[in-house]
C-alpha cells in the first residue's frame, strides 16, 4: 500500500506578482506614470490555495513548472516559507516564469499576465508517483494552462481510480470562450469551485439557479462562491446558502476566493459535513480580505482563529 504522506497535492499554474499602487493617474498610450509604491509578491491562484491550506494545518505539495530564474526562486521560497512541498515543482532552464504586472489605481485596477512556463506544464508532469503520496488533488486555473486542457479528464479520472477524493476550482477565462468540458470532466470532481461569474458563463445560463441546473447530470459538490452575498451549495439535490462573514474594513479582495476554497477544503479532507465544509470557506475567504496580499492573513491555524473570533465572532 502506497503511504500518504500529503493531505493534498495541488497542480497548477505559478507565478510572481508585481503591484504598482499609488499611481497618480490610470496608464496612457504613449505617456508615463508614476507608482509610490512597489511590491513583488508570490502570485497565483493555485500558490495562494496551497499555501493558504497549508498554513492552516494541512501538509500539501504542489506540482508546477516555472523557470530557473530569480522569480521562480520567489515562488519556491515563498511557499517553502508557508511548509509547502516544492520538491514536486518543475524548474525548466528554457522557460521563464509567469509574472503578473498589477496596476492598481483607485477602486480600479487593470493586469497583464506573462504565463511563461506555466503554458508548458502537462499531464506526464503530473505523475502517478505523486498522486500516490497524496490524499486529495486540487486543480486550479484551467484555462492560464493550455498544456493541460486535453489532460484535466484524464488527471482526475486517474486520481479517483488511484482513491484520491479531487477538487477543482475553474477560475476566469482571460480569452473569454468557456471551451470546458464538464461533462467529461466534473463526474470525477468531488469538489467544483467557480464563482457566481464563472458558473453564469461556463455554462452560459442567466442566473444561477438556471446553471446549477445544466450541471446538476455531471456535479458532485457544487459551491458557487458570491463574495460578500456568501456561497451556495447544491448537494445531493439540495441547495444550501451560507451567508458571509462581513468584513466592514476591507484591506484587499486579492485572493479571497482561494482563500475560501483552502478552508472548504480542509474541512473536506477532514471529513466535515459539506455545510460545515462550506461555512468555513465562508470564513476563510473573510479573514483574507483582513491583510494585503492573498496570503497575508493566513500566518498559521491559531493566527486564522484569533482573527476569526475578533473580527468576526467565531466561536463565541
Amino acid at each position: 500500500m502506497n503511504e500518504k504522506i500529503w493531505d493534498a497535492l495541488t497542480v497548477g499554474e505559478l507565478n510572481v506578482d508585481l503591484l504598482l499602487n499609488e499611481i497618480d493617474s490610470f496608464p496612457e498610450m504613449g505617456k508615463e506614470k508614476l507608482a509610490d509604491k512597489m511590491d513583488l509578491t508570490l502570485g497565483s491562484s493555485s500558490a495562494i490555495f496551497a499555501s493558504n491550506l497549508s498554513s492552516l494545518g494541512a501538509k500539501v505539495a504542489f506540482c508546477g513548472k516555472i523557470g530557473k530564474d530569480g522569480f521562480g526562486d520567489l515562488v519556491v521560497e515563498s511557499l517553502n516559507n508557508k511548509g509547502v512541498e516544492t520538491d514536486t515543482i518543475i524548474r525548466d532552464e528554457n522557460l521563464n516564469t509567469g509574472i503578473t504586472v498589477i496596476l492598481n489605481y483607485d477602486e480600479d485596477r487593470a493586469m497583464v499576465t506573462h504565463p511563461g512556463a506555466m503554458n508548458y506544464l502537462t499531464l506526464s508532469d503530473v505523475t502517478e508517483e505523486m498522486m500516490n503520496k497524496a490524499k486529495h488533488l486540487h486543480f486550479s486555473s484551467f484555462f492560464l494552462q493550455p498544456g493541460m486542457k486535453d489532460g484535466v479528464a484524464e488527471m482526475f479520472e486517474k486520481a479517483k481510480r488511484l482513491g484520491l477524493s479531487t477538487s477543482l476550482d475553474p477560475q476566469w477565462d482571460p480569452a473569454e470562450e468557456w471551451d470546458f468540458d464538464f461533462k467529461n470532466i466534473l463526474p470525477n470532481v468531488d469538489v467544483f469551485l467557480p464563482n457566481e461569474v464563472e458558473l453564469l458563463s461556463l455554462t452560459k445560463a442567466q442566473s444561477i439557479k438556471e446553471g446549477i441546473e445544466k450541471l446538476k447530470p455531471f456535479v458532485n459538490l457544487l459551491v458557487v462562491k458570491r463574495g460578500n452575498k456568501g456561497s451556495l451549495l447544491y448537494s445531493n439535490g439540495e441547495l444550501n446558502e451560507a451567508p458571509p462573514f462581513l468584513n466592514t474594513n476591507v484591506v484587499d479582495a486579492i485572493g479571497a476566493g482561494d482563500s475560501f476554497d483552502a478552508g472548504f477544503i480542509l474541512k473536506f479532507i477532514q471529513g466535515a459535513a459539506a455545510v460545515e465544509c462550506q461555512k468555513f470557506g465562508n470564513l476563510t475567504g473573510a479573514v483574507n480580505t483582513t491583510a494585503a496580499g492573498g496570503t497575508g492573513a493566513f500566518d498559521d491555524f491559531k493566527t486564522v482563529m484569533q482573527i476569526a473570533k475578533e473580527k468576526f465572532s467565531y466561536g463565541e
